[in-house]
């Protein structure tokens, strides 16, 4: 069952806590509460999933051990239905983990202990992900990248005028590659971008990211136009169409 509190202000947000650890889980809604968030806290998988169907959540903090259905479940369960920023826990600090819950679509992701404040601060930047500005203004920022347009300020993605949801690792490679078209970054380039997301993540993180941005950008994945590897070296955006 649920415990929900709504003593957060009226501007912050709504957010759904799972973690079977009854204590740590009411520590996290504390400090969600303190920094002004209407916050719900479950403790099983199924839980998480009927309360994240039946409120709509703008976030959810979830566990990845769990009774009933694991967060990794829940996770790829959501991403299918749904564009709720998640924010993975583990007790668990193996790179596999940490590369399952990406490709399974998860916004960013922490290794239990977590500190309370660590966790109210990742939750502050995953929730400022647009900033508000006129038609002309957006239309000034937008790369455009083939049917692709990337706009940096408001972190969102198009693809022939259809937004396309990517994770906050996955924009900002696709922010840093579209930067300079046509000019090659190195993994270790690449992963300096990602790093104040994912202190954890490695150059096998990144080509996660390539492949995901590919199945979500590319008309075919497997013969990419506009994502292109340079072998040996790294990654680029095309800068034309006879590019790659």
């Amino acid at each position: 069952m649920g415990v929900s509190d709504t003593g957060g202000s009226d501007t912050g947000a709504k957010i759904l806590v799972a973690d079977d650890d009854a204590r740590h889980a009411e520590g996290i809604r504390r400090y969600l509460v303190a920094d002004g968030h209407d916050t719900t806290v479950v403790h099983d998988g199924r839980a998480a999933l009927d309360t994240a169907r039946r409120d709509r959540p703008d976030l959810l903090v979830l566990d990845v051990m769990m009774p009933g259905l694991d967060g990794l479940t829940v996770c790829r369960t959501l991403r299918d239905e749904s564009d709720v920023l998640v924010l993975m826990l583990t007790a668990r600090s193996t790179e596999n983990d940490m590369l399952l819950g990406l490709e399974l679509g998860a916004d960013d992701y922490l290794t239990k202990p977590v500190s309370p404040r660590e966790l109210v601060a990742r939750v502050r930047t995953l929730l400022r992900r647009a900033s508000r500005g006129g038609p002309e203004a957006e239309a000034r920022r937008i790369r455009r990248i083939g049917r692709v347009g990337i706009d940096p300020v408001g972190h969102r993605v198009t693809v022939d005028g259809e937004p396309v949801d990517c994770t906050r690792g996955e924009f900002a490679i696709l922010a840093a590659l579209s930067e300079q078209p046509g000019r090659v970054l190195t993994r270790a380039q690449l992963l300096h971008h990602t790093r104040g997301i994912d202190r954890s993540s490695t150059e096998r993180t990144i080509d996660v990211y390539v492949v995901n941005l590919r199945r979500k950008i590319e008309t075919d994945p497997r013969r990419p136009r506009l994502l292109l590897t340079v072998h040996g070296v790294g990654y680029k955006m095309a800068a034309g169409p006879g590019d790659g």
